[in-house]
C-alpha cells in the first residue's frame, strides 16, 4: 500500500466517511480527529511532522486574522469562504488557485486568511500549498521554518506525506505544503512532469478537501500559465492604488479559459467601513458596480463567474475609483 493511502484512510476515518471495509466510521471531534489521524499514520510507517502551533501575535503582524472568530475583520473572509464554496461545490471543484497581476497585491495574505477561515469549520478540511516558487511566503506568514517541502517533493528527495506540515491554532487545524526555498528555474518546475504528478496526487489523496494553491503573480513569468490547465478555478487579487487597469486587462487574457470564482480588491481604504479599523489594508471582496449606495458597507462579492471578460471590465471600473 502506498504511504499516502494510509493518510487517505486516516482522513476518511477522522471525517466519518466509509473506510476500505465500506462501513461508516463514527463522527469524531476535532481533537479526536487529530489524534486518530496521527496515530494511524505513525502505525503505518508514515512519519508525519509534529503539529506546528501557530502564534497569534505573529499572524496578526502579518495581517492574518481569520482564525479569530472574535475579530470583526475575520467576517469578510468568512463571507468570501462561503461565496467561494458555493461556486466550487456547485461545480465539484477542488483546487483553487490564488493569484494577482504583480507582487505586492497581498495574494499570499488572502490565501492564508481564507485557509484559516475554512479551517474553523468542523466539517471542512483545507490544504494550503505554496506554489510561488520564486517568492514563497506561506511559511513565513504563518510563522514556521521548514527544511523540506514542495521543492524536495518535486526533486524526489522527499515524499508528499513528509513535506506536509500539520498546523494548528486553537481548535483550527490545517495542512500546509510549504515551499522551503526560492528557485530560479521556477517555470521549468511549474510545467514539469513532477508538478503534474504532485497535483494529481493531491487531487487523489485529498479528494474531499479544499486545496488552496498560492500561485505566483501572473505577469511576472509564465509560471501561472504553465499550471492553469491543472487547476479548477482562480481567486484573483488586485490592490487598490497599486494594480493598474492595463495589468488587469492583460491578466484577463491569460484567464479566459479558467473559471474565476471571485475578484478581490485588497488594500482599499474605507474609513466608513466598520470591519477595517486598521490602515494597513482592507480585506474586501470587490462587488460589481451597481446602483450607488448612500453608505459604503464592508465587503460584498461580485457575481460568480458570469462572463469573465464582463466581470473583469466591471472590476477595472471599480479599481479606477480608488
Amino acid at each position: 500500500m502506498e504511504p499516502l493511502e494510509h493518510i487517505r484512510q486516516a482522513v476518511e476515518r477522522a471525517k466519518g466517511q466509509p473506510g476500505s471495509d465500506g462501513q461508516p466510521q463514527p463522527q469524531l471531534g476535532p481533537a479526536q480527529q487529530q489524534v486518530q489521524f496521527r496515530a494511524h499514520a505513525d502505525n503505518s510507517g508514515v512519519s508525519l511532522q509534529s503539529d506546528v502551533i501557530l502564534d497569534a501575535v505573529h499572524l496578526e503582524s502579518n495581517r492574518i486574522i481569520s482564525h479569530d472568530v472574535m475579530d470583526q475583520r475575520s467576517k469578510s473572509f468568512d463571507m468570501l469562504r462561503t461565496q467561494v464554496f458555493q461556486t466550487m461545490d456547485a461545480n465539484s471543484w477542488q483546487l483553487l488557485g490564488v493569484t494577482s497581476p504583480t507582487p505586492g497585491c497581498g495574494k499570499s495574505v488572502i490565501a492564508a486568511n481564507l485557509a484559516l477561515s475554512i479551517a474553523r469549520q468542523p466539517e471542512k478540511s483545507v490544504l494550503l500549498v505554496d506554489l510561488d516558487l520564486q517568492q514563497p511566503q506561506v511559511a513565513n506568514h504563518l510563522g514556521f521554518k521548514c527544511d523540506q517541502g514542495l521543492i524536495s517533493v518535486l526533486e524526489g528527495k522527499s515524499t508528499l506525506a513528509r513535506g506536509i506540515v500539520p498546523a494548528r491554532i486553537g481548535n483550527s487545524r490545517l495542512l500546509v505544503l510549504p515551499c522551503e526555498k526560492s528557485v530560479i528555474n521556477s517555470s521549468e518546475w511549474m510545467g514539469s512532469r513532477a508538478m503534474g504528478v504532485l497535483l494529481n496526487d493531491i487531487k487523489r489523496y485529498f479528494k474531499a478537501w479544499t486545496v488552496i494553491l498560492d500561485l505566483p503573480p501572473i505577469l511576472v513569468s509564465d509560471d501561472v500559465i504553465s499550471v492553469l490547465p491543472q487547476i479548477d478555478c482562480v481567486l484573483f487579487v488586485a490592490a487598490a492604488g497599486f494594480s493598474t487597469a492595463p495589468q488587469i486587462k492583460e491578466c484577463n487574457k491569460h484567464l479566459e479559459s479558467t473559471p474565476v470564482v471571485r475578484l478581490v480588491l485588497n488594500k482599499a481604504t474605507d474609513t466608513t467601513a466598520g470591519y477595517y479599523p486598521y490602515s494597513y489594508s482592507r480585506y474586501g471582496v470587490s462587488p460589481a458596480p451597481q446602483a450607488k449606495r448612500k453608505n459604503k458597507r464592508a465587503p460584498q462579492s461580485i457575481a460568480p463567474q458570469q462572463k469573465v471578460a464582463s466581470s473583469f471590465k466591471r472590476f477595472v471600473d471599480r479599481l479606477a475609483r480608488f
